[in-house]
């Protein structure tokens, strides 16, 4: 099927669109190839990879509410050699027009330099995604990207490690996003996702005044609708700031919500919970954005 639009060029390749499916909500593509084409989005963000296997939190470890939903997976994956001997060939030998970007994560910087020198040669990759909203052991559980001295290091670390563009994924809750932002350009950052989600807490119903969580871990992230104006304002911040491409995540259920951030600044749009209730939104939305809706 032709397009009625141009491609996006952005991080030194072509997106054939700008829709992407975002971290954490696809797995590593095959768990949705039985129903969607990925070949008809822009790209695939993997779920998160780190160095070593991770289990994750305890169920249960999604709790939906009006307004979206709450999740605590705890970046869950099957470790580095897994996804390099099994994820990343498979999308190799399935994806043919749909670009690749790997999610990393870590406890410590050393965790994410690993993990992008190990894969930094495989061709599928297009960049990687340097999720900073992860605890910083080293640094007593304070998130990498909360101190843009610690954040400047990862960055940096990562950049000697590889060739591939680095888009450095921050959180909603700083106080000056275009700030932390500047100091990830700096750094070595070729571009940015905005934004992760948001802390939240739900309890049980009838749970005694102590409160019984309805997540496994007590606490988790607040996704969907409502992250979207939030999304929004940051995109439109940190392309001020930093003038790098930004990648739009945060609340798109439909067109006119990917129009939104491109109208901030956005080059890409990641599409994440509500391809959980519906998977065949995303594909649905790149065919009407490529239709020129």
């Amino acid at each position: 099927m032709s397009s009625s639009r141009s491609p996006v060029q952005v991080f030194g390749t072509s997106f054939q669109n700008p829709i992407l499916l975002a971290a954490g909500t696809a797995g590593f593509g095959r768990e949705l190839a039985g129903v969607i084409d990925l070949d008809r989005l822009g790209g695939v963000t993997t779920k998160a990879v780190s160095p070593e296997p991770r289990s994750g939190h305890a169920a249960p470890r999604v709790a939906e509410f009006p307004g979206g939903m709450l999740n605590a997976v705890g970046l869950a994956n099957p470790g580095l050699d897994h996804v390099a001997g099994t994820d990343l060939p498979w999308l190799a030998a399935h994806l043919k027009r749909a670009r690749v970007i790997v999610n990393v994560v870590g406890t410590v910087v050393e965790d994410y330099v690993k993990v992008v020198g190990r894969l930094g040669s495989d061709s599928v990759i297009t960049a990687f995604e340097l999720n900073v909203s992860c605890p910083n052991t080293a640094r007593g559980g304070e998130e990498f990207g909360a101190d843009e001295c610690i954040l400047g290091e990862l960055t940096a670390a990562c950049r000697s490690a590889t060739a591939k563009p680095l888009i450095v994924k921050l959180s909603p809750t700083l106080p000056d996003p275009g700030r932390t932002a500047a100091a990830a350009a700096a750094a070595g950052a070729d571009g940015f996702t905005l934004v992760n989600t948001i802390p939240g807490a739900l309890y049980r119903r009838g749970a005694a005044s102590t409160g019984v969580s309805r997540l496994g871990y007590a606490q988790g992230g607040v996704s969907g609708p409502a992250l979207l104006p939030i999304g929004v304002l940051a995109t439109r911040r940190v392309r001020e700031r930093t003038g790098l491409p930004v990648i739009g995540v945060g609340g798109v259920r439909r067109l006119e919500d990917v129009r939104q951030y491109l109208q901030a600044g956005a080059s890409l749009v990641g599409i994440g919970t509500s391809a959980l209730a519906d998977p065949r939104i995303p594909e649905r939305i790149a065919a009407a954005w490529e239709a020129g809706g």
